[in-house]
């Protein structure tokens, strides 16, 4: 026992754990190494190279180009069944298409059309990167007033500073509902009401909520979203992002990227773009298949184990995270640096003066993967269809362990290409 909290408390959770099971149904190549990076990248399920193998053997090898009587409706299909299991959304709302990034530029640019005569866009200035600069970018080229909303890196957007920034010349606002640093999750219901009310759209990034919150794009009135499926919906490197368009507004918007996905009647290959009414309007070109193919083994595994039980777990597994870093890592010089797991998603960073290093010493000396991210916070991702509560006792005490012999301090300071 350390601290009052002994392992076997982790034990008796692992035993009453009814998503236990799942972890079973995922590759685990090193059985020694604790992985708490599914917020990065999700395992690979056991099922996905069977899957993909059939696609290359069968339908690539095989069926030539004749399968894509199958295929082409993949991206429809497979964004009906993350609307119904993952994000709330009916179906005909939702489909798989590009990355993350350049969907959210597409949603951008249409929601910016549709709103003549406004000239501001807000942002979280803590919001990941990639959306800081796609919003930076239309600001610039349309001469657009861009306004930053201050966030506290740890806590997250203040909803009083939204609320002072709107106003009727505020046509979008661009937010992640679950931070990419801290994991603080925003109130989409409350966001939607409070951006509605002066007129303007909200854009939503839900790639940290999407397989481990629940999220109720419906419910709570939202009217456009994008997110990956390589995090916590595990769909591999890389594999097809999403996007959700509200089917009331589907025909309204029209999208900056015209390709022929998109186009009524696709293969009477007219000669101007006359995009369908539907949510395949945003769609721009052929889908990598091999990729997207690997997503419906991953989805098979989220919907059975139910959003519901996902997020109990998570919630589980972060308790206890606290309770640890408070009892062992504190008095390291670590601190939290996320809010409490009811207002977060599943992932929590720890803040200490030298995390970088710590991250490399974890990996290399103790074989605990998580991962870092400026200024100074260790990242750590509970994922909980494949992320045990001894993973977590176990991996924080190879951190206590490390941190109090000093063993990371010999690794070197500058940052790598991948952090």
């Amino acid at each position: 026992m350390v601290s009052g909290i002994p392992r076997t408390v982790a034990e008796e959770l692992d035993a009453a754990d009814p998503l236990a099971a799942f972890r079973d149904r995922f590759v685990s190549a090193d059985p020694e190494l604790i992985y708490l990076d599914g917020n990065s990248l999700g395992r690979l399920p056991t099922a996905t190279p069977a899957v993909l193998r059939n696609v290359v053997e069968d339908g690539w090898g095989a069926g030539l180009v004749r399968s894509w009587q199958g295929w082409i409706d993949w991206g429809a299909q497979l964004g009906d069944r993350i609307a119904a299991h993952v994000l709330g959304a009916a179906p005909g709302e939702v489909v798989i298409s590009d990355s993350t990034s350049v969907n959210l530029y597409k949603l951008a640019v249409a929601a910016l059309d549709a709103a003549p005569g406004r000239g501001t866009v807000l942002m979280d200035a803590e919001d990941f990167p990639t959306n800081r600069y796609i919003v930076q970018g239309l600001a610039e080229q349309r001469g657009l007033r861009l306004v930053r909303l201050p966030s506290d890196l740890d806590g997250g957007l203040d909803l009083d500073a939204l609320r002072s920034a709107l106003d009727d010349d505020v046509a979008l606002v661009v937010l992640s509902l679950v931070s990419y640093r801290s994991g603080a999750l925003l109130d989409m219901a409350q966001v939607n009401d409070l951006v509605h009310a002066a007129g303007a759209r909200v854009l939503w990034d839900v790639s940290h909520a999407a397989g481990a919150v629940p999220v109720d794009l419906a419910g709570t009135g939202a009217e456009l979203a994008v997110g990956c499926t390589y995090k916590y919906l595990n769909g591999g490197p890389g594999s097809p992002a999403f996007l959700y368009v509200r089917r009331d507004l589907q025909s309204r918007l029209r999208q900056p990227v015209w390709g022929w996905f998109g186009q009524r009647e696709q293969f009477e290959m007219g000669p101007d773009y006359d995009p369908v009414p539907t949510i395949e309007r945003f769609l721009v070109s052929t889908p990598p298949l091999v990729s997207l193919a690997a997503i419906d083994p991953a989805l098979d595994l989220v919907e059975e184990a139910g959003l519901a039980r996902i997020r109990a777990k998570g919630l589980r597994l972060g308790r206890l995270a606290d309770d640890l870093a408070d009892a062992w890592l504190a008095p390291l010089g670590f601190r939290p640096a996320s809010p409490a797991p009811e207002r977060r998603g599943s992932h929590l960073s720890l803040y200490h003066p030298d995390a970088w290093r710590v991250c490399q010493a974890l990996a290399a000396d103790a074989k605990v993967v998580c991962d870092y991210r400026v200024p100074d916070r260790l990242r750590i991702g509970l994922s909980p269809l494949t992320t045990r509560f001894t993973d977590v006792w176990d991996a924080l005490a190879r951190t206590r362990d490390l941190v109090a012999d000093g063993a990371y301090a010999s690794r070197p300071a500058g940052l790598t290409r991948v952090t």
